[in-house]
């Protein structure tokens, strides 16, 4: 079985192109589920309490309303290690926003009227929900997400740093950030018997099952997820949310298929956000460069439910050398919502902090920013001593540098002038770890000569689907449209989340052992394809664990141009770059349009996005899209990725690494110093504001100044 061209490193086009903008292609809301009922959260309005009552009787009075839920009257949920799945299981308040109480009806807009008309009484009680360095409660978690220790340290920093002739000590905070998906969190449930079947927007089938089975006390597989497109997660569809479980504990308790969409404003408390941090980062340094000492302290928050902490200073444990280190999280729990995973998480604000730092000494020792980082090149992980399995970071940077026209930079800050505007560059290194996880999948020969692949993958519009098409008819040696692949059932077998960024790597393993396997197959039974097929099975599960050890890691180099107006501080980002090393491609076309994609929410995150807590309640007060800013279109002018060709067979059998992530992290850090470059203006606080830029801008019009508009 050969084929003429390989279609892995091709540009192909989306396999299931056509049915996203005919509209064919089903979301989980869409699904034409017959005799289904509506629910609705009531929330609570108060940060932490107790309810005391929940009058229900206005509510039942209204036409078609079939039922209200509350803590007293839904099935008992078994523990579990993620309490913000416990919906209506006890009536105590942990944040405002809780779901408290629930309306089923028979139409979208009664449920949402008599939820209103719900009367909940509360006991209210003293809460904390602001993030201060001071607070006595705070601690330093064992692990952090991802499994990694909560602190690590190595030499003696302290002494390092006292004896460094260079010392940059500085503090970098990062604000809450939420993931705001297109398609809102929406699942329909439906039992049949002890078989819940839901229809979810969903970035891991696999896991979703397990995780309901285990919350409902259901065996393995009895939990069906159907996810055939999911519209964005960012890490918010990874797990399944409270929403999710409304709709099933709603159709259990009517006997009734029951659909549940969150609208806009309830995903900002109901799904999870980014954590703010606080990050304070100490570096000793030679007068030539080299790092003597690094000391990266993170405080972050949760909520009083779990302690969830993301693995904010992991990156810096992997990026540069260093004899003496320092690492630590630590951990506020407020009385505020959960926050979860969202794009990168730790990397993308660790590395905000980290990059900056780095900018920052190299502007002190009057060094290129990128030779600074070339002469920090470690030669194995300094955290672990394992070799890097690849490693171009500093390859990223010299072509970066040389495709984005860095040589002859002028690294005085302020100098170059267009009338108001001030112009800039800056640059920021990227890393994100290099994850599998073990798979299942199944290939199959069809009789009439077409082939089908099936694996518990999820694409939420990062190309997945065709990538794995791609890696599949490769390993079959046909012609991609003889492939049909069908991934977003749990009921495909064991795989991860599309999160991580390690769907592709993980996924494509398995689909490459099957159909391995299966072209094998057919060659001992000489192509005889029996009238039902011809089906084998594999998983990963053993290939992982025998890997050998190694770090694992993408790399790459952020480029920013930016303007600022000198006399309002507006920022303009002229112009973005990125060089990466994430093995080999799988699909240039998809593969850019991730990158660039992470770029730009990167941009956004420099700029705009910014939740404001309120103090009184601990929850956002700026709960929609018309008032949480992401980057627009007129905000993304000129976005450029590119990769470098990268071999690497201590991965996958691809070759392949995640690039899911990559391009967000290092994209903040790298607009941040080209700010600083273009004003002389250093913000360490996100988002880069008018405001904290004009502060640190001398008063009246600045040198050369001319009238005119402030954007162009």
């Amino acid at each position: 079985m050969t084929t003429l061209q390989r279609t892995v490193g091709a540009e192909v086009t989306r396999v299931e192109g056509r049915e996203k903008v005919t509209g064919a292609a089903l979301y989980a809301y869409e699904y034409p589920v017959p005799d289904a009922l509506y629910a609705w959260a009531v929330q609570s309005t108060v940060p932490r309490g107790t309810v005391r009552a929940v009058d229900p009787a206005a509510a039942l009075s209204l036409p078609g309303v079939v039922a209200v839920l509350d803590s007293r009257n839904v099935v008992r949920l078994r523990p579990t290690d993620t309490p913000e799945l416990a919906v209506l299981q006890s009536p105590e308040v942990a944040y405002r926003g809780q779901i408290v109480a629930a309306v089923v009806a028979d139409t979208f807009e009664t449920a949402r009227q008599a939820a209103a008309a719900v009367r909940v009484e509360y006991d209210v009680d003293d809460h904390d929900a602001e993030l201060t360095d001071g607070d006595p409660r705070i601690f330093v978690p064992d692990t952090v997400n991802g499994g990694y220790p909560g602190h690590t340290e190595t030499g003696d920093v302290e002494a390092a740093l006292a004896a460094a002739p260079v010392v940059l000590d500085a503090t970098y905070t990062t604000p809450p950030e939420h993931t705001a998906t297109m398609e809102p969190h929406a699942t329909i449930a439906v039992w049949d018997g002890d078989t819940l079947t839901l229809y979810n927007g969903d970035q891991g089938p696999w896991m979703t099952a397990a995780r309901v089975a285990e919350l409902f006390g259901l065996p393995e597989g009895a939990v069906r997820i159907v996810a055939d497109h999911t519209g964005g997660g960012f890490g918010s569809k990874a797990i399944p949310r409270p929403p999710t479980v409304l709709a099933a504990l709603a159709a259990r308790a009517v006997g009734r298929p029951v659909k549940v969409a969150a609208t806009r404003q309830q995903m900002f408390t109901m799904v999870s956000y980014r954590t703010p941090t606080r990050q304070r980062i100490r570096l000793g340094a030679e007068r030539d460069g080299r790092l003597t000492a690094i000391w990266h302290d993170a405080l972050q928050q949760s909520s009083t439910l779990t302690p969830y902490c993301e693995q904010t200073v992991t990156c810096t444990r992997v990026m540069y050398a260093a004899r003496h280190r320092r690492t630590t999280h630590r951990l506020a729990q407020l009385d505020v919502p959960t926050p979860s995973w969202m794009r990168a998480p730790g990397e993308a604000p660790g590395m905000f902090a980290l990059e900056s730092a780095m900018d920052e000494l190299a502007v002190e020792l009057g060094m290129d920013p990128i030779d600074l980082r070339v002469a920090n090149e470690p030669a194995r992980d300094p955290e672990t001593g394992h070799p890097f399995s690849s490693r171009n970071l500093v390859a990223c940077l010299r072509e970066g540098a040389a495709r984005f026209g860095w040589a002859g930079r002028d690294p005085a800050p302020g100098r170059r002038r267009e009338g108001r505007w001030l112009a800039g560059t800056g640059v920021a290194a990227c890393n994100y770890p290099a994850l599998t996880w073990p798979s299942t999948a199944t290939a199959r020969a069809e009789p009439g000569g077409g082939f089908t692949v099936r694996i518990a993958a999820a694409d939420i519009g990062t190309g997945a689907r065709t990538a794995l098409t791609q890696v599949a008819a490769d390993e079959l040696g046909v012609a991609i449209d003889r492939v049909t692949l069908d991934i977003g059932r749990s009921a495909y077998g064991q795989a991860p989340w599309a999160g991580g960024s390690m769907g592709l790597s993980s996924w494509g393993w398995a689909v490459s052992k099957a159909c391995r396997a299966l072209v094998k197959r057919l060659d001992e039974v000489s192509g005889a394809i029996p009238p039902d097929g011809l089906e084998v099975r594999a998983d990963t599960a053993e290939d992982v664990e025998a890997r050998r050890a190694f770090s694992r890691h993408a790399y790459g180099a952020q480029f920013a141009e930016v303007r600022v107006d000198a006399v309002t501080g507006q920022v303009r980002v002229d112009r973005l770059l990125g060089m990466f090393a994430a093995g080999r491609v799988i699909n240039p076309r998809t593969a850019g349009s991730q990158l660039r994609g992470g770029m730009c929410m990167g941009l956004s995150t420099a700029l705009y996005e910014n939740l404001e807590t309120d103090p009184r309640f601990g929850d956002f007060a700026n709960h929609d899209l018309a008032t949480y800013h992401i980057a627009a279109h007129a905000d993304v002018r000129d976005v450029q990725a590119h990769w470098l060709e990268e071999d690497d067979d201590e991965l996958n059998p691809m070759g392949s690494k995640g690039i899911g992530e990559l391009g967000i992290v290092g994209t903040a850090a790298a607009i941040a110093n080209a700010v600083y470059h273009a004003t002389g203006v250093r913000v360490r606080d996100l988002p880069i504001t008018v405001e904290r830029v004009r502060a640190g801008l001398p008063a009246g019009p600045p040198a050369g100044f001319s009238a005119g508009p402030s954007t162009r």
